[in-house]
């Protein structure tokens, strides 16, 4: 992309550099920032817990913000906790943050 041009959607290249849902991470790229194989993210996507965006070849995307995802389960993997589990619970700890976010919205209105 030429600088100061913006895509079909009005987002120029800078504004996809701030933003952390862009999916800017190929999978193998991705599995090597987590120190992980392409299996595990597959098994992220099997579990709905990531749903990577896909090029037009169909190959898997991944923001910055689904890596932090995929790096909290792979901790609690690495901690002995199996996969299924470690989905639940980050599943669980992301509903827990919108219900105090919705609450402190609360308290101030």
């Amino acid at each position: 992309m030429i600088p100061g041009q913006r895509d079909a959607a009005g987002a120029s290249a800078a504004d996809r550099f701030d933003d952390e849902h862009y999916p800017a991470y190929t999978m193998g790229r991705a599995a090597e920032m987590l120190g992980t194989t392409a299996g595990f993210l597959r098994s992220l996507d099997e579990a709905e817990l990531i749903e990577p965006a896909r090029s037009t070849g169909g190959h898997r995307r991944y923001s910055r913000h689904q890596l932090r995802i995929a790096a909290r389960v792979r901790e609690l993997v690495d901690q002995g906790t199996a996969l299924g589990a470690a989905c639940r619970i980050i599943t669980l700890e992301d509903q827990l943050h919108e219900a105090q976010r919705i609450n402190a919205e609360h308290e101030y209105t």
